[in-house]
């Protein structure tokens, strides 16, 4: 293999490009996001679409067949774009033509309640056309499996972990038996996507089987809900207020969101080969997750 051939098999732009699928030379655009993929637009034709490339990452949990089984099964469910092609490391999928919304406008009252209709959608027809194998990703198995991989690693976090691993077996404990569903697990703002007349959602790269109240808090952390506007996301989702056994479920779930999040930078910050600033953003989540804990026993009570 020459040297023009290795740079060609690690450059995710020339992977791109060279797709048999493609049948002729195109030119892929960087589009922008993706701390787990490199994702481009291809122009083919008159067609476009977007490619993702990435390999597994077993220390975040990512697998990459179960991403593509996601992605079938949520085109076949109305939610994501159709799949077209894909081998190892590369998804394919038909472009949208639409914007991603922004966290300061997710809790308008119409978007939350096209929102929550969606990912109602998601947690009760995902399984309808979910085929092979496929994950669970419960947060607190996550959250074990980072503070070993820490330990490992020797961390600079490592001196927070048994506080840390503490306050996730309380928040286990109050959160209880759970509803199953298949879940998204990454609510960001820039995973939704409206053209228009719809909303689309997009990357699964860590879907799976999931209590629903996770996503519905994790949509609220990633995107700085506040109170009210969580108070009517559970409204919409629910069909009506939840009672206080649910609230306080959700901001456990919220709180175990915001550790997860942070827990994900300390572990990237040893196995990332990406420029982010991975201490700064650890940092700034353990201080969320932290004041989500004093408010939980502060405002559990309060429904």
């Amino acid at each position: 293999m020459t040297a023009e051939d290795r740079n060609r098999a690690t450059d995710p732009r020339s992977v791109a490009e060279s797709l048999a699928f493609w049948g002729g030379k195109v030119t892929a655009e960087p589009l922008g996001g993706g701390l787990t993929n490199a994702n481009f637009l291809v122009r083919h034709g008159n067609e476009r679409f977007v490619v993702r490339i990435g390999d597994d990452i077993p220390q975040h949990q990512v697998m990459r067949f179960n991403e593509r089984a996601a992605s079938f099964a949520a085109h076949a469910a109305g939610l994501s774009p159709k799949v077209v092609h894909h081998e190892r490391g590369v998804l394919v999928t038909e472009f949208i033509d639409g914007r991603t919304l922004k966290p300061e406008e997710m809790g308008a009252e119409a978007t939350l309640r096209r929102i929550a209709a969606l990912v109602r959608k998601c947690h009760s027809e995902m399984i309808l056309h979910l085929r092979g194998p496929a994950l669970m990703f419960w947060p607190f198995h996550v959250l074990r499996d980072y503070a070993a991989t820490l330990r490992e690693g020797k961390s600079r976090w490592t001196p927070e972990l048994a506080r840390l691993s503490d306050a996730a077996g309380r928040l286990e404990a109050t959160i209880g038996a759970i509803d199953l569903a298949f879940c998204h697990n990454d609510l960001l703002a820039g995973n939704l996507l409206d053209d228009g007349e719809r909303l689309w959602l997009i990357d699964w790269d860590y879907a799976g089987f999931n209590s629903p109240l996770f996503d519905l808090a994790n949509l609220a952390s990633n995107n700085g809900f506040a109170e009210a506007d969580e108070r009517r996301l559970l409204a919409h989702y629910f069909g009506g207020e939840p009672d206080l056994a649910i609230w306080r479920r959700f901001l456990a779930m919220r709180a175990v969101s915001l550790l997860r999040e942070a827990m994900w930078g300390m572990v990237s910050e040893i196995h990332s080969k990406l420029a982010i600033d991975y201490v700064a953003y650890a940092s700034e989540h353990l201080a969320k997750f932290d004041a989500e804990l004093a408010r939980l026993s502060v405002i559990s009570e309060k429904w």
